[in-house]
C-alpha cells in the first residue's frame, strides 16, 4: 500500500532532489519545454503547477514564495509578466508530459515536459519565428552581396601581383617533391 507516501524520491538525498527539481522547474519556465525522464517530469510538473497558481494570484507574498524556489530572477519575472495570464481562465492542467521512447544509453524512459498553450499562442509563434527566420534571410543576402564584391577586389589584387606558392620551387625545376620524412614516438628521424 502507498499509504502516506508523498512523492518519488528519485534515488536522491533531499538536498539533491530539490536542487534538480529547482533546476527542472525553472528551465521549464524559462525554455517553456524541457526533455527529462518520466519519473522527473511527474515530479516537477507537481512543483510547475503550483508556482503557476502561486503567480496566478500575484501579490507579493506570491511573488516571494516563487522567488525562493525558481532560481533566475529573470525567469521569475517571466512566469509572473508572461506565463502566468495565459492560464487566467484556466483552473489547472497547465503542463503536458508527452513521452517520446526510452534514451540509447540507459534505457530511461523519456519525456517532454511542456507548458500547454492556446492554438492563438502557437499561431502567434509560428508567425514570429516565420518573420525572423526571413530577416535572417535578408540579412544573409545583403551580406552575400557585400562578400561577393570583396572577393572580386580580392581576386584583382591577386591577378596584380602574384606571388609564388611556399614550396612550389621544387615541382617548377621538374623533380616530384620528396616524401616526408617519418617520426617515430620517440622523435627519431628514420628513412
Amino acid at each position: 500500500m502507498r499509504h502516506r507516501k508523498d512523492h518519488r524520491k528519485l534515488s536522491r538525498t533531499a538536498s539533491h532532489r530539490r536542487a534538480v527539481l529547482r533546476n527542472l522547474v525553472t528551465a521549464l519556465f524559462q525554455y517553456e519545454r524541457i526533455e527529462t525522464t518520466v519519473e522527473k517530469a511527474k515530479e516537477s510538473r507537481r512543483l510547475a503547477e503550483r508556482l503557476i497558481t502561486f503567480a496566478k494570484r500575484g501579490d507579493l507574498a506570491a511573488r516571494r514564495h516563487v522567488a525562493r524556489f525558481v532560481m533566475r530572477p529573470a525567469v521569475t519575472a517571466k512566469l509572473f509578466t508572461t506565463i502566468a495570464p495565459w492560464y487566467e481562465e484556466r483552473h489547472g492542467g497547465y503542463t503536458r508530459i508527452v513521452r517520446i521512447g526510452r534514451r540509447l544509453g540507459d534505457a530511461g524512459e523519456t519525456a517532454y515536459l511542456e507548458l500547454v498553450k492556446t492554438a492563438e499562442q502557437k499561431d502567434k509563434e509560428r508567425r514570429e519565428r516565420i518573420a525572423s527566420a526571413e530577416a535572417r534571410e535578408k540579412a544573409l543576402k545583403g551580406g552575400e552581396k557585400k562578400k561577393a564584391k570583396k572577393e572580386e577586389d580580392k581576386a584583382e589584387e591577386a591577378g596584380a601581383e602574384e606571388k609564388p606558392k611556399r614550396g612550389g620551387r621544387r615541382r617548377e625545376e621538374g623533380g616530384p617533391a620528396a616524401p616526408a620524412k617519418k617520426r617515430t614516438r620517440t622523435g627519431v628521424k628514420t628513412g
